[in-house]
């Protein structure tokens, strides 16, 4: 680790701004499974930081990320992704909030981290478990807010999960997913992994580089007078594409509105 202490000092009409310290830290990391912290974790990280972190796995491999604690000040400080070594082009996405995000896998067998945070509020930070994963295994699945993973295998080819919602809250998506190759021959699941909302409320806002959006109760019949509202958020200057896996709503009763393009659509 290392800090340096740049001080620069800028001259705008009667103002002066004084910017502060910039704390480095980050490396190289190697080695089948190992954990990463922010700086001062978990008692908050430093204002200014800029810190990068380079996790690289045995050739044909891949790197899974899987977040045990997350707490960065939102919309402020982030935590960026990058699918390769920490270059624009590799970016993949940015990170923060205050809920720990579900786990990541890169497509290759190198992972960049790097936090960055302004000069003022910071949080808490995070803490995340990092592992190769080879062509036979498909990785943790992860475990989404109020749901239960009931799993017996080591996420390998063949292996099923099982998932259910606490008390309260209703499972959207399927229930089991099972590990599959796809067909570059690599271990990947069925199915995203599901949701588990409270019961008699739906919709949202989802943010993140991708996800999944399920009508209620789905793959079961959504319930009557349904109203729901899903708001989809991307990084300034990205586009978002929707893919519809399966679609079916009572014809001329039912609609599903799409707003956002142009023109709006309704199905």
């Amino acid at each position: 680790m290392a800090i340096q202490s740049n001080y620069c000092t800028f001259n705008l009409g009667f103002w002066t701004v004084r910017r502060g310290f910039i704390y480095t830290c980050g490396g190289t990391l190697k080695g089948r499974n190992g954990s990463i912290e922010s700086p001062g974790f978990p008692y908050g990280y430093p204002n200014g930081a800029n810190c990068t972190w380079v996790i690289v796995g045995e050739e044909g491999s891949r790197i899974q990320l899987i977040f045990l604690s997350f707490a960065i000040e939102e919309e402020y400080d982030f935590l960026s992704l990058y699918d390769g070594h920490p270059h624009p082009a590799n970016f993949r996405t940015r990170l923060t909030g205050f809920q720990a995000p579900p786990p990541v896998t890169s497509t290759g067998n190198v992972f960049s981290l790097r936090l960055t945070s302004d000069f003022a509020v910071s949080a808490h930070g995070f803490k995340l478990n990092y592992e190769e994963l080879h062509s036979t295994s498909c990785g943790n699945p992860g475990v989404p807010p109020k749901a239960v993973l009931s799993s017996g295998g080591r996420f390998a080819v063949g292996d099923r999960v099982q998932y259910s919602c606490v008390p309260g809250y209703v499972l959207d998506g399927h229930a089991t997913l099972t590990c599959i190759t796809n067909a570059a021959n690599i271990a990947v699941w069925d199915f995203p992994a599901p949701i588990c909302r409270a019961e008699d409320t739906c919709g949202g806002t989802v943010r993140g580089g991708s996800g999944v959006v399920t009508s209620p109760g789905y793959p079961g019949n959504y319930g009557n007078q349904a109203d729901c509202t899903w708001i989809l958020l991307a990084e300034p200057g990205d586009t978002i594409s929707v893919i519809f896996t399966d679609f079916q709503t009572e014809e001329k009763y039912d609609y599903l509105e799409v707003e956002g393009s142009e023109p709006p659509t309704i199905w």
